[in-house]
């Protein structure tokens, strides 16, 4: 089953620090380096910051565009993996080993099984 892990984090004003940016982005190359040894992972990218967002819905039929995320929350989702794993329980083995994850409250990963769409056969 395919598992999308959907990293929720705390948006830095003016950034990271360059000393933790860099730790993050070593955490995460591990992580992604061994799922990809594993042979599971399908992907993961990190997503650019909540002020490049644009919100779409739809209003009388019609698009209402809006600049920023959807919704005000103190932990923005700031980037996904898709891992192909045997069941929840190694899915949330690997949510375990995202370097944001729910360590120091400073965000937490949103595990989703991703069953694929219905096929027309």
């Amino acid at each position: 089953m395919r598992y999308m892990m959907l990293i929720y984090s705390k948006e830095w004003e003016g950034g990271l620090p360059p000393e933790k940016r860099e730790q993050l982005k070593a955490a995460h190359r591990a992580s992604i380096d061994a799922a990809r040894r594993k042979g599971i992972l399908l992907a993961a990218e990190p997503l650019a910051p909540t002020s490049t967002a644009t919100t779409v819905r739809m209003q009388d039929g019609k698009p209402l565009i809006t600049d920023g995320p959807f919704a005000e929350t103190k932990e923005q989702l700031a980037g996904y993996y898709i891992l192909d794993c045997e069941n929840l329980d190694e899915a949330i083995e690997w949510a375990t080993r995202i370097p944001t994850s729910c360590k120091g409250g400073e965000g937490c990963i949103e595990i989703r099984p991703m069953p694929g769409l219905p096929r027309d056969d």
